[in-house]
């Protein structure tokens, strides 16, 4: 599967000077029924990386 930022909001980039935020949508499986479920979350654009580590 691949993982990758979707969208970007808040229009702040480079020349705002404010963080700007991303959209990250990952598969998660539960281990109780194993159905896959999305796990959606607003993350700041330097913790992308760890959003995707987690587990």
């Amino acid at each position: 599967m691949a993982k990758k930022v979707v969208a970007s909001f808040g229009g702040g980039g480079k020349k705002g000077g404010s963080k700007s935020n991303v959209k990250c949508i990952r598969i998660v499986r539960s281990e109780r029924s194993g159905a896959y479920a999305f796990k959606e979350e607003m993350v700041p654009t330097e913790e992308v990386k760890d959003f995707f580590e987690k587990k």
